[in-house]
């Protein structure tokens, strides 16, 4: 189908903007100031940005959606088909939180350097390898004998969701037209994330009923193939032109690779230590931990040092430090840390309220979670339409005060009560905050980022989210196991032991949620409008 093509001034900004389709300068180092037009330029070393027709937009989102849809989808499998798992590849005890864990681990550590290459070698390319990497491996998690082969197969899905995810971000908010159709197509990357979860719980369930837990991997992968090929045609190509230099030689010479090393060895550190510590706490004793920390935590002071060593010398750095000086950026980046966890911890720990206090079923503490991931599906569509006409300021304060009011329910909650006294309003309200962030946070932080490093602004927001979960789940973990440990129960395993941990995580969840209150209060203050179409 046609495209139009077009060529950008600025990159997209949170503050409404006049209209630019002029020649733009060479892409400039990120810690540069964005440069005027200039009628001078050789326009072989321009950035042509393709604005795709209305149609191809369309099947764009859909089959980047899809991509993402698919991935989440394996994440609620494995969450509803572990016990069966388990006995079938006969995981040990230590890790059995491994095929969950070591997901979160490889994306979150990989995320900046598969946005990075995406910048450089291209968001189309990257894209397509991450998705055809992606659907392999799903069909191979199908395939896995022994439990290792399931723990490195999904350690390879992570990587590919590290490639999808950036250069899916680019591809949307360099070649999708802006305003509504953009702010939709970034809406849709969060309704499909959502939605793929809330169908691998259900759908996963079904298969591991009728037909095993193998089957469900086998269709994740066989449709991720599909729409992979579909990618080959449909997603355009890089908006770049290349001249030149060969990739190899753009790829060493356009990424900061010494800070992109720094940043992924502090995350795939820290990332791994708190994997261990959620299965057990007292394994920060161990001495590997405790060296993996060290290296976590003198990584971040020498990547700061590095950032200001190459801004100085006026080389690409990474993230420069001048960006976290912007309230709007630092406050989204805090706020999807502490939002992520909250949710992710909430979908957790609720489902345990339900299976082990309230007992029911593990399908019937699923159906209990489902209007959550509804109601946060519907928030996040409902945001990409209408947030240009919205209040920023307001819109993520009180969906904010919204979801700190579900932890508050389900910390008071009694568990005599009916679903429908507390427990129902608290799973409607506990996805909003994170929902409605996705978009309006990605409308942000892609504005801060020149047009040429949209994938690296993806990978920014997603890795700030994975590094939440991360966190959460540890932190709460540990919480939980102390309190219960700590119970007058005798028995440290009953509804009444188990419940004292339970509420004193959904307190923590609480104040998590009552800090974003703040933080979105004084950070955002100054923000305008985000995904106002410019003229």
């Amino acid at each position: 189908m046609a495209t139009i093509t077009a060529t950008e001034l600025q990159p997209v900004d949170f503050i409404a903007s006049g209209a630019s389709h002029h020649m733009i300068p060479p892409p400039r180092k990120s810690h540069e100031p964005p440069a005027e037009a200039s009628p001078t330029l050789d326009a072989a070393e321009a950035l042509a940005v393709t604005t795709l027709a209305k149609t191809r937009a369309i099947i764009v989102i859909a089959q980047l959606s899809g991509l993402t849809l698919f991935g989440s989808f394996c994440n609620g499998v494995i969450v509803v088909g572990l016990p069966a798992m388990i006995e079938t590849l006969g995981l040990e005890d230590g890790l059995l939180l491994w095929p969950t864990s070591v997901f979160y681990l490889t994306a979150g550590s990989c995320l900046l350097m598969a946005g990075s290459i995406a910048d450089v070698a291209g968001t189309k390319r990257v894209n397509l390898m991450g998705s055809f990497l992606g659907a392999v491996v799903a069909l191979a998690c199908g395939f896995a004998q022994t439990g290792g082969q399931l723990i490195a197969f999904r350690a390879i899905q992570g990587i590919s969701y590290a490639m999808i995810t950036p250069s899916a971000i680019s591809i949307i908010s360099t070649s999708v037209e802006d305003g509504q159709p953009r702010n939709i197509g970034f809406a849709s990357l969060g309704v499909a994330s959502t939605l793929g979860f809330s169908l691998g719980l259900v759908l996963g369930g079904v298969f591991v009923d009728h037909t095993g837990w193998r089957p469900a991997f086998y269709f994740a992968g066989a449709t991720s193939i599909a729409l992979s090929v579909v990618g080959i045609w449909a997603l355009p190509r890089d908006s770049r032109r290349r001249q030149g230099k060969s990739i190899w030689k753009r790829l060493a010479s356009e990424i900061d690779w010494i800070g992109t090393i720094l940043a992924s060895t502090s995350l795939a550190t820290l990332s791994y230590v708190l994997a261990t510590l959620s299965a057990d706490v007292h394994n920060i004793r161990q001495a590997s931990n405790i060296v993996l920390l060290v290296i976590s935590a003198v990584s971040i002071p020498a990547f700061i040092v590095w950032m200001h060593y190459q801004v100085k010398n006026d080389r690409i750095a990474l993230i420069p430090n001048s960006l976290w000086r912007r309230s709007a950026f630092t406050s989204i980046c805090i706020m999807a840390i502490f939002t992520t966890a909250v949710t992710n911890c909430m979908e957790l720990f609720s489902s345990l309220f339900f299976q082990e206090v309230q007992g029911f079923s593990a399908f019937g503490a699923s159906l209990r979670i489902l209007p959550s991931l509804i109601a946060g599906g519907l928030a996040n569509l409902s945001t990409g339409i209408f947030v240009s006409r919205m209040p920023v300021k307001w819109v993520v304060l009180i969906s904010s005060a919204l979801s700190a009011v579900s932890a508050l329910l389900m910390a008071v909650i009694q568990p005599e009560w009916p679903y429908w006294y507390a427990a129902f309003f608290a799973q409607i309200l506990a996805p909003l905050s994170t929902d409605i962030l996705f978009t309006v946070g990605l409308l942000v932080v892609s504005g801060v980022f020149p047009a040429h490093m949209q994938a690296l602004s993806g990978a920014v927001f997603n890795t700030c989210a994975q590094v939440g979960t991360a966190i959460g789940l540890t932190v709460t973990s540990v919480i939980s196991a102390s309190v219960t440990a700590a119970s007058h129960e005798t028995d440290k395993t009953s509804p009444g032991a188990l419940m004292e941990g339970y509420r004193a995580v959904f307190w923590t969840m609480f104040s998590w949620m009552v800090v974003v209150c703040l933080v979105s209060a004084l950070g955002l203050r100054r923000v305008g409008g985000v995904g106002v179409k410019r003229d």
